[in-house]
């Protein structure tokens, strides 16, 4: 291997003109970059969403909505998965470690049961939070309610 043998690596060189090399190149002088102005100095970065001094979108656009940062989010069940757990496994108590076993949460969500459904069994039911109908509906067949 010697020095006049070596090239780039393919797909490294992008452009086969080489801007800024003097008048015989055809790409001397201004090197393509036009006269004057901010895009023709070293240093020049376009700032992000910049738009030539126009009021940029981000600006235009109205702020919009509103994030409750003490919103809670809840997995639903309803009262007619409880039914099926009850029946399928016999459970006459269901609580997180249930669910979790049952592969419907991963026990690091909050519960909330939800009264969708009819529930025939009694049952004493453990979750973080419960809907009205879904408490009405556990308490009349005689089962608890509990929040954790």
């Amino acid at each position: 291997m010697k020095l006049h043998n070596l090239k780039p690596a393919a797909g490294s060189i992008h452009s086969s003109r080489r801007i800024g090399r003097g008048p015989g190149s055809g790409l001397g002088g201004t090197s393509t970059r036009g006269h004057k102005g901010a895009k023709a100095r070293s240093g020049y970065k376009r700032k992000i969403g910049f738009e030539g001094g126009q009021m940029p979108l981000q600006r235009r656009v109205p702020k919009a909505g509103f994030k409750n940062i003490n919103h809670k989010e809840y997995f639903a069940v309803n009262l007619s998965t409880l039914q099926r757990l009850a029946e399928e496994k016999g459970l006459s108590k269901i609580g997180i470690a249930e669910l979790v076993a049952a592969g419907l949460t991963n026990g690091k969500e909050l519960v909330k049961i939800l009264g969708n459904g009819e529930l025939k069994a009694k049952v004493d039911v453990e979750a973080n939070a419960f809907s009205k109908t879904a408490e009405e509906a556990i308490k009349t067949l005689g089962g608890n309610a509990t929040i954790i």
